[in-house]
């Protein structure tokens, strides 16, 4: 019996590879014939890169720059010479968990830190970038990133703006004739649809999990929508409003390609080939409810292990309000933790007991 186990990270608690290998270990206590092949899995935020880097034949470059309160914070890329790509992953620079709970606050975090990031690749030899966005504690559109990269963003009396969302405030003139990496082919790692503006956009939805009141976001949306018009943008486009509006800036700036992060996650670690070949595809996340078949990444797993007639078994620390659409989605079954806890070490150990519980049923139907 050939198992394949691909597990999202649950947040706060495991990593990929953690929680997917505490799966192995479960299955193979219950069916100790098994052959189980762990492979990562990420949908373009934090911990994105460090799934993918085993896949990628590369080289992990160290930098120190801008964190998203402007204090330094040590990051990395991976740089991979035989195709001249860096993969950068915005989190390492302008993350939530790089701060701490008072210190979130998206009037003032700053996306500046990325483009460091960014510019650093070009400069070493990168023909390519991709960026996996996600986990951000910004709300700024990408200004900060641009300012890195050589963006002039000036107010009346010709100074530059104050890094993040609230210097948007005071933009009167806009000049991008020194922005670095313009002509760079460039893929953006998101699942998100928002637009950048309006009640579904980056303010208003994710602001409010980064630190912003309710009258800040409607500041904010109303700031960056100004931002985008006086660029020459779209406010409203669909997909632009992921990491508080990085997106924006890289896919209208630079004319980057958004693509799923789970979808470039699975063809790196040839996922693909591995489900096709086996005979139980298992996958999760730490909760899994009616959003889990928007396009997460555990739904883009399934859809492959259905895709090749595979029955795909879900594991997770909790199961949300409808929950039952992703049984009706094409799961077999959904498992939630024995015990839902959030310490690491507890919540191996539970991952562990809920794979053995799972695929120790005498009768299980595969």
């Amino acid at each position: 019996m050939r198992f394949v186990v691909a597990m999202d990270s649950f947040k706060g608690s495991l990593t990929s590879l953690e929680a997917g290998n505490a799966v192995k270990r479960g299955i193979e206590r219950a069916c100790p014939e098994a052959e189980v092949t762990v492979i990562p899995l990420a949908d373009g935020g934090e911990g994105t890169i460090d799934a993918m880097e085993p896949f990628l034949n590369g080289i992990t470059r160290n930098v120190t720059v801008t964190g998203p309160a402007g204090k330094p914070v040590d990051a990395s890329y991976i740089y991979v010479p035989g195709t001249q790509t860096a993969y950068i992953e915005m989190a390492k620079a302008a993350g939530l968990t790089l701060l701490d709970e008072d210190e979130r606050d998206p009037y003032v975090t700053t996306t500046y830190g990325v483009g460091e990031l960014m510019k650093d690749a070009i400069l070493n030899g990168a023909k390519e970038l991709v960026i996996c966005i996600g986990g951000s504690a910004t709300n700024d559109g990408g200004a900060g990133m641009l300012q890195a990269l050589g963006a002039r963003f000036n107010d009346k009396d010709g100074l530059e703006i104050r890094r993040g969302c609230k210097g948007l405030r005071d933009l009167e003139t806009v000049d991008l004739s020194g922005l670095t990496g313009r002509g760079i082919p460039m893929t953006v790692a998101s699942d998100v649809n928002n637009p950048l503006c309006g009640p579904d956009g980056a303010s208003f939805v994710y602001g409010p999990q980064k630190g912003a009141s309710p009258e800040a976001c409607e500041n904010m949306d109303g700031w960056l929508k100004s931002f985008a018009e006086k660029c020459g943008f779209d406010p409203f486009e669909k997909g632009t409003g992921a990491a508080g509006g990085m997106s924006f800036a890289l896919k209208n700036f630079f004319d980057a390609n958004i693509e799923s992060g789970a979808d470039i996650v699975l063809r790196i670690t040839d996922a693909e080939d591995l489900i096709r070949d086996c005979d139980i595809v298992v996958t999760g996340e730490g909760r899994m409810d009616s959003q889990t078949i928007n396009g997460k990444a555990p739904f883009k797993v399934m859809k492959l292990g259905r895709k090749y007639s595979k029955p795909v078994f879900g594991i997770t620390g909790i199961t949300g309000d409808g929950y039952e659409k992703c049984l009706e989605a094409g799961f077999e079954q959904i498992a939630p933790l024995v015990v839902p806890v959030m310490e690491k070490g507890a919540a191996l150990k539970s991952c562990e007991e809920t794979a053995f519980v799972l695929f120790g049923q005498p009768n299980m139907n595969t």
